[in-house]
């Protein structure tokens, strides 16, 4: 278990009072017409709220089942997704969302369900029961098909029957495992689940932007983790400005556990600048934890981890005088969009710009602006301001199980040529063995360049509420 820390303090000659935003947001679903460049990968500029990052490595443990959709039936694969943890670790992943493709080498987020399409679900929380009670977390196979009176079944039909029970209730879909073992899985798992709580983040900095005077620690950042430990190492170069990261009382920090506070103790010499915490751990992800593509490719939720490397960032930016900015992002399923917020616990009011519209907080105040984002829509954010300020913010909102123009006749288990520029591993090779007369899902063939939004768009904005600091 480690954490690093990495620090950007940067010259500015005063404190940026007014920020002028550059707005762009690229509607880039995906198309067959831009498969050959394969996915994005996620960088720093993703929306994360921490946790693991992952990359997926496809379908390994399937059956096959029958979909009922507009009065045909498609026989598809169903089971177990595997995925590669960035800095070590590996995940196994049930799909819950089964009209959307997945793409080839998708990164992968650990996402918060309110921020899927799990956060409007009610019965979000049979599906983690699902979870706990079937495969892969039970592996004695002999124990489960005596508990739900299947038969016999081995790890493909159980996969199979575990996918099916889940599809009926993230996506209310029509679906039965052709296995007759697989089947009566399904309907025993459907029949017996409750609704159990959301798991927590495996880890996650909250909040994971803040600001104020140099001469001071800015904070709180409390850490929230099922690690036992996480690591605090700061980088040479914050270390070189004097920038330390310590408890309340101002004690540096090489090692934190749940529940505890960080802090940026910045000097009152420092010059006008920022830096950004990076915090890791080594730890299990809970089961059921969503994971959502930082492109589009279709929702996961999580059956099981091995230990995994999971992380979480925050940053602190700092001036002597005026407006000091804190700006954060995560993506707000409800309202159908991209919630800003922006922080200024300077002294004086800070301005900007967003889309042609004008918006100022004043000093000590904080304020959300939600963007809209079309559904399946890829949006590339930046706001830049004065003295080199700048603040970036990439994602994709997929917050249902239908694409925009609504539940395709094909659903995708898995990769496909049409949504992922590569080639799937299915039973016979590719989708197009699964018996539909029609293997490329309506949402690849449909292609929307660069969609600037103008001043015509409609913004809700809110006061944050100062909430007390939880113990």
């Amino acid at each position: 278990m480690f954490a690093v820390f990495s620090a950007s303090v940067g010259r500015r000659r005063g404190a940026a009072r007014r920020l002028t935003a550059a707005a762009l947001l690229s509607g880039l679903i995906a198309t067959g017409a831009m498969a050959a460049a394969g996915p994005a990968a996620a960088d720093d500029d993703v929306q994360h709220q921490g946790g693991a990052v992952a990359t997926l490595d496809g379908l390994k443990t399937f059956d096959r089942a029958v979909l009922r959709t507009n009065g045909k039936n498609h026989e598809i694969p169903a089971g177990v997704f595997e995925m590669t943890v960035d800095g070590g670790g590996r995940l196994k992943t049930y799909c819950i969302d089964i009209h959307n493709p997945t793409q080839d080498q998708a990164k992968y987020l650990e996402t918060p369900w309110n921020q899927t399409s799990l956060g409007s679900n009610k019965d979000a929380g049979k599906i983690r029961w699902i979870l706990q009670h079937s495969y892969p977390q039970v592996d004695d196979l002999a124990a489960l098909a005596k508990s739900a009176g299947t038969g016999p079944l081995s790890e493909r039909t159980a996969a199979a029957g575990t996918q099916v029970a889940i599809w009926r209730y993230s996506d209310a879909a029509d679906v039965d495992a052709l296995d007759p073992a697989a089947e009566k899985l399904a309907d025993w798992l459907e029949a017996k689940a409750q609704n159990v709580p959301e798991p927590k983040a495996s880890l996650s900095l909250e909040p994971n932007a803040v600001s104020g005077k140099a001469g001071g620690r800015l904070g709180p950042i409390k850490v929230r983790t099922d690690a036992g430990q996480v690591a605090v190492t700061p980088p040479a170069d914050a270390a070189a400005n004097g920038i330390k990261i310590t408890d309340v009382a101002g004690k540096p920090l090489t090692a934190v556990v749940n529940g505890a506070q960080l802090y940026f103790d910045v000097p009152a010499g420092a010059v006008d600048g920022s830096a950004t915490l990076t915090a890791q751990a080594t730890t299990s992800v809970p089961v059921g934890r969503a994971f959502a593509g930082a492109t589009k490719s279709q929702t996961q939720i999580l059956a099981g981890s091995s230990e995994s490397t999971v992380s979480a960032s925050a940053t602190a930016t700092w001036a002597k005088a005026g407006a000091i900015p804190a700006l954060s992002a995560k993506k707000n399923c409800a309202k159908g969009g991209l919630d800003i917020t922006a922080a200024n616990k300077g002294d004086a009011p800070f301005s900007f710009e967003l889309m042609g519209f004008k918006h100022t907080i004043p000093a000590g105040a904080s304020r959300t602006v939600t963007i809209p984002v079309a559904e399946d829509q890829a949006y590339d954010f930046t706001i830049t301001g004065p003295e080199g300020f700048t603040k970036t913010f990439k994602g994709v909102l997929d917050c249902k199980t239908t694409g925009a123009s609504g539940p395709d006749d094909t659903p995708s288990s898995q990769p496909s040529p049409a949504s992922a520029g590569g080639t799937s591993s299915g039973l016979e090779g590719d989708l197009a063995a699964t018996g539909s007369s029609s293997a490329t899902p309506m949402i690849a063939g449909i292609a929307i360049g660069l969609v600037v939004i103008g001043g015509g768009a409609v913004f809700f904005l809110r006061k944050k509420k100062e909430t007390p600091t939880e113990e």
